[in-house]
């Protein structure tokens, strides 16, 4: 029967959670998952949350290999087991996160929002964010960096790079930049590329239009163009 796997961005990369069971039958499900969206996954920090599993060293090689097969790397196991800790350790995997100041109780609101990393930086090539969220950068995204976002992206800058809203799946996810020129485009499965620019650049919005890529000026008193809230 395949197990649940639970995905989470964090500050330290994905926090990929299993339900505690039987390591033979999670282990296959954690790799269907995987593979059933590779673009997302792919160059991601793995922190495994593995409660509930006495793993040896080899296990633990194997889905290190596993992970690093699909571009991703294993930084971090968590486990209540001292023998899956020890043999993480064995290995030069970490079994804790670095510890962080107490983050301060989030503001009452009665509006209903959804998760997002906001990133006040310019990403230069080489960089690659993967968040099952939205992502939401102040800075440019150069070409040859990467965005991969669960829900939609908003760059207050230039867009250059390459970026895939609804990663996931989620086709009213949206595409909105200051200059939006990507090399490519991906908005679910639906894939695009920048035609040349005519005339000076101003902020758009890209989105599915009856299973369509378009991108229209962004204006402010749109809402949405897909209805999302």
């Amino acid at each position: 029967m395949p197990v649940s796997v639970s995905v989470k961005g964090i500050h330290e990369g994905l926090l990929i959670t299993l339900p505690e069971g039987n390591w033979e039958e999670a282990f296959p499900s954690l790799l269907e998952h995987l593979d059933s969206k590779p673009d997302f996954f792919s160059g991601a920090k793995a922190i495994l949350q593995l409660e509930g599993y006495d793993l040896h060293a080899a296990d633990l090689a194997g889905l290190r290999g596993a992970l690093a097969d699909r571009g991703m790397s294993l930084k971090t196991v968590l486990s209540g087991s001292e023998a899956t800790r020890q043999a993480a350790r064995s290995l030069g995997i970490e079994t804790a996160l670095p510890k962080r100041e107490a983050r301060e109780a989030p503001f009452e609101t009665e509006l209903q929002g959804s998760e997002a990393i906001l990133l006040q930086q310019t990403l230069r090539s080489g960089n690659s964010i993967h968040f099952p969220g939205h992502v939401v950068v102040l800075g440019d995204v150069n070409p040859g960096a990467e965005i991969f976002a669960g829900g939609s992206v908003v760059v207050w800058g230039r867009l250059r790079g390459t970026v895939h809203a609804g990663a996931r799946g989620d086709e009213r996810s949206v595409v909105c930049a200051m200059d939006l020129s990507p090399m490519q485009l991906r908005i679910g499965a639906h894939v695009a590329t920048s035609p040349p620019r005519r005339g000076k650049p101003q902020p758009e919005t890209a989105f599915l239009r009856e299973g369509q890529l378009v991108a229209e000026p962004w204006s402010p008193k749109d809402k949405t163009k897909s209805g999302k809230a």
